[in-house]
């Protein structure tokens, strides 16, 4: 199960709005081994498309760079699917490097960067096997509400 600060949530659905019609990515750190989603980290699509997302490789190693620097982990993996359902794609199983992440994916086809609702899921991705779980949005994180959240 992955539980998110009703801040963050709203800052992923945010960015991916934004972004739309090109999908959106970024990543969602916290504190190494504790499962808890408590830095969002914007990315570039260096695709620039609405249908592919690739981190820049610049971006990501000072993001990595960063995150070992802090004793920091990634957490959450999204990206949004702008014109199809918000499931993992054969491309995005394939990407998928994290096996401890949550991968989150927002499907903005509905609405677009309009308001109204989006779909907001997450999966495991591990070894090609993809497996959706819940998302619970809380007020804030607190240490009970992140223990065992990243489910390992």
């Amino acid at each position: 199960m992955l539980t998110l600060a009703q801040e963050t949530y709203d800052a992923i659905v945010a960015h991916a709005k934004r972004d739309h019609p090109d999908e959106a990515c970024g990543i969602v750190a916290g504190p190494e081994g504790s499962g808890r989603a408590e830095r969002l980290v914007e990315m570039v699509n260096a695709a620039s498309s609405p249908t592919f997302y690739e981190f820049d490789s610049g971006e990501l190693l000072a993001l990595y760079k960063q995150l070992w620097a802090a004793d920091e982990e990634v957490v959450v993996v999204y990206h949004s699917h702008t014109a199809t359902e918000a499931y993992p794609s054969r491309t995005d199983i394939g990407l998928a490097s994290e096996p401890g992440a949550h991968y989150v994916l927002v499907g903005t086809r509905e609405h677009g960067n309009n308001p109204g609702p989006v779909e907001f899921r997450s999966y495991r991705i591990v070894d090609g096997a993809v497996t959706e779980e819940p998302v619970t949005v809380v007020p804030a994180l607190t240490p009970r509400q992140s223990e065992g959240a990243s489910g390992r």
